[in-house]
């Protein structure tokens, strides 16, 4: 199973495979979704979620590394770009939920008043990398990983790769725009600075790009012309907008994968996107809200191979179920 595992990989690297592509050439829109995509492979990817987020700080090395030990075909992670303008590996905008920038700059929050409620604020575009590199992510999660850092995204290219495939989500690329930064030319000059900016660059490391805003999508396939592959996230405020039939042709124009939201899934709108070549791999799944299932591995297992889901993004690589 592991052999037939890496030499899925491989394909999916090297853009092997059968690409759904036609539906793209009659539109006329510039994208040119990876093979790698495939609706015809077989095998089932495991997305790590943050890493093994479960067991370590998420979005950290260590997170990132368990993943790898956990056999993880892919890490997801998330990028946000700090005052000098270096992305990082955050999830949230901003840092007080996982790391202590409260106790290390408490001068520095912005005051805000949600709903009436006054709220201390730390965002990550405030600080230099610098300063980011003093604050401790691992301490929240459990004192033993006291004193991890928040990863630079160049750190984690350089600790991920040839080991596992690039999941990478940017975050609020529309925000970080009013701000001066353009997020998806950085991230795709990154990839061309590790020479990753096209398909099949590194066999060892296949990559997507993936976020919630279409346009910035959009941008990146017709204006910024990627050819890597890319994917839309889908929340519930999407749901009318995207997993529609109408919305789903017009995703097939500019990604070649969704992740939405498990629950909002079922087996019709699934048959209907891999009929217009998109894959599928929702999000998230963990211990904690598998509802009616047994466990979180039973949960995934349902996704998987009843619904026929491609890939599962999960925070417990570990209890991922393979099968083959």
């Amino acid at each position: 199973m592991l052999k037939e595992r890496r030499s899925f990989l491989r394909m999916v690297a090297t853009g092997a495979g059968i690409a759904a592509t036609g539906n793209l050439m009659r539109t006329g829109v510039h994208c040119s979704p990876s093979p790698a995509y495939s609706i015809q492979a077989k095998t089932k990817l495991l997305i790590a979620h943050r890493g093994a987020s479960a067991y370590s700080p998420e979005n950290t090395l260590e997170a990132f590394r368990l993943a790898i030990r956990q056999g993880a075909d892919f890490i997801e992670h998330d990028l946000h770009i700090t005052k000098d303008g270096v992305l990082v590996c955050l999830h949230d905008m901003t840092l007080e939920r996982t790391t202590d920038v409260e106790e290390v700059f408490p001068d520095r929050s912005r005051t805000e008043t949600v709903n009436g409620r006054t709220q201390q604020r730390w965002y990550v575009y405030d600080f230099t990398v610098a300063e980011l590199k003093r604050l401790d992510a691992g301490f929240w999660f459990d004192p033993k990983f006291k004193g991890t850092r928040i990863p630079t995204w160049q750190e984690m290219i350089e600790d991920t790769r040839g080991k596992a495939g690039l999941y990478i989500e940017t975050k609020n690329p529309d925000f970080y725009a009013t701000r001066g930064f353009d997020m998806e030319r950085m991230v795709l000059d990154q990839l061309k600075k590790n020479g990753l900016d096209r398909p099949g660059a590194d066999s060892k490391t296949p990559l997507l790009i993936q976020t919630f805003i279409a346009s910035s999508l959009k941008k990146m396939a017709t204006e910024l012309r990627t050819k890597l592959p890319l994917g839309l996230l889908i929340g519930e405020s999407m749901r009318a907008q995207w997993l529609s039939t109408e919305g789903l042709i017009e995703a097939s124009k500019f990604v070649t994968r969704i992740g939405p939201e498990k629950t909002l899934l079922d087996k019709t709108i699934i048959e209907q996107a891999q009929k217009l070549g998109l894959t599928i791999a929702p999000y998230t799944f963990r211990t904690s809200g598998i509802g009616t299932f047994k466990s979180v591995q039973e949960e995934m297992a349902h996704y998987l191979f009843n619904l026929g889901v491609d890939g599962a993004i999960t925070d417990n690589p570990d209890q991922f179920p393979r099968r083959g």
